[in-house]
């Protein structure tokens, strides 16, 4: 684009100083034409009283030699003598005496002016003015060249102008190319500093909205993806608890069979669902995530499962510290951990059995427990692993958590609660360490 610009503004600028150019430098040649003829017919006109008065040869001698040092007037008397030296062509003297009319003439060696003077008695002298060729075009060149090195200078000028107007609007567009690469492969944090043209900024800012936009729709399909958590693994819960209710009864394989199909469908879902996302603000690290408090979320998601708790008959204590919890994670992530957790005490506890939720803060770090009543957990490594969960389901529950709890710079930890089942402690580090 730079050298398309440069050749455009070579073009436009040379053919508007040649058309401005060529008339400039006739005009500047005519104009030096101009100056040394009408001096030489001044200086002609100058002889004319003199021959009024007197035609002797001594006193026209005189005249012409004050007007003229250098050779350049004559006089042709009525007698037909001379007085200087004659340059006209003869036929020309001849013309101006009998038609009495003043002539210009170009010759070989310049221009001569003719002025024919009456005399008293009819008779009839010539005065004669030579300009040489060379003064004719005397400081023609110097002026054409002045006005070439300003064409030069103009088209230069131009080009230079053009070319850095096309780095500007190359550079604006490389950089507009590079951050649209970067948000294609992911980087939702890329922006543009509108610059260049007009077009071209109103492109940067353009792009700018849509990655805004991205975000916000990225943003609000994560909101989905979680509520659609929330939403359906408690009615799966429910099914699961209603199917251990019915005992061992083909209807109730049935409806636990359907139960964990509809759990794996929802598992692969959401992971489909959050996977792009993820890689896409891979590298961003905690740190890039807006704080939440753990305690407000905690609560939250507690005042969802204590209805069901109520229609189970499950006793529950929470314990949230009154001081702010910041944590630098997601407010959605953090629900779907709280709801992991408490979660897995509704589908491997009885009903009736209880828990408690506790938020705590303490050496710059939060800590979120989750105990129980129930059996608890004889192998807490391989209730950490993947697929190999403790009450035979896919344990994408406690994975999600000891993920969520790497994310945020923590830990998962299982072990003995005080109630006597399972304690599931994970720590987040502590956002704003100064508050």
């Amino acid at each position: 684009m730079r050298r398309a610009l440069a050749g455009i503004a070579l073009a436009v600028t040379s053919m508007v100083a040649l058309s401005f150019l060529v008339p400039l430098a006739l005009l500047v040649r005519e104009q030096a034409r101009d100056r040394v003829t009408t001096a030489a017919e001044q200086r002609a006109a100058a002889l004319s009283p003199v021959l009024a008065l007197t035609t002797r040869r001594a006193d026209v001698q005189q005249a012409v030699t004050e007007l003229d040092s250098a050779d350049q007037l004559a006089v042709r008397l009525p007698d037909g003598g001379f007085v200087g030296t004659p340059h006209a062509p003869e036929d020309a003297l001849d013309r101006a005496v009998r038609g009495r009319e003043t002539l210009a003439v170009d010759t070989t060696d310049g221009w001569v002016y003719l002025q024919p003077v009456v005399l008293r008695g009819d008779r009839v002298a010539v005065v004669e003015a030579h300009v040489p060729a060379a003064d004719l075009t005397r400081g023609v060149a110097a002026s054409w060249g002045v006005m070439a090195l300003l064409a030069l200078g103009l088209v230069g000028g131009s080009v230079l102008v053009a070319d850095r107007l096309g780095a500007r609007v190359v550079r604006s567009s490389r950089s507009l190319e590079r951050a649209s690469l970067a948000l294609g492969s992911g980087d939702l944090d890329v922006r543009v500093e509108p610059d260049g043209p007009p077009e071209l900024q109103e492109a940067g800012v353009a792009f700018n909205t849509m990655a805004d936009r991205v975000v916000d729709l990225l943003a609000v399909e994560r909101e989905l993806v979680a509520d659609l958590s929330h939403r359906l693994r408690t009615p799966l819960t429910a099914l699961y608890l209603e199917a251990d209710r019915m005992g061992a009864t083909p209807s109730a394989r049935r409806v636990t069979e359907a139960a964990g199909q509809l759990e794996g469908e929802l598992d692969s879902i959401i992971a489909a669902a959050r996977t792009p996302l993820a890689a896409a603000q891979s590298g961003g690290g905690p740190g890039t995530a807006k704080p939440c408090d753990a305690a407000e979320v905690v609560a939250m998601r507690l005042d969802f499962w204590s209805v069901l708790a109520t229609q189970q008959a499950r006793p529950y204590e929470r314990s949230l510290t009154p001081r702010p919890a910041p944590v630098a994670f997601p407010e959605d992530d953090l629900a779907a951990v709280v709801d992991a957790l408490i979660g897995n005490v509704f589908r491997h506890t009885p009903e009736g059995t209880a828990f408690a939720v506790r938020v705590e803060r303490a050496d710059g770090h939060v800590f979120l427990t989750v105990d129980d009543a129930g059996p608890g957990v004889a192998d807490p490594e391989a209730a950490l692993t993947r697929g190999v969960s403790v009450g035979g389901s896919t344990g994408l529950g406690l994975d999600i958590v000891a993920r969520a709890a790497r994310t945020a710079d923590g830990e998962l930890t299982i072990g003995r609660a005080p109630l006597g089942g399972a304690r599931v402690r994970v720590s987040f580090v502590l956002a704003e360490p100064g508050r």
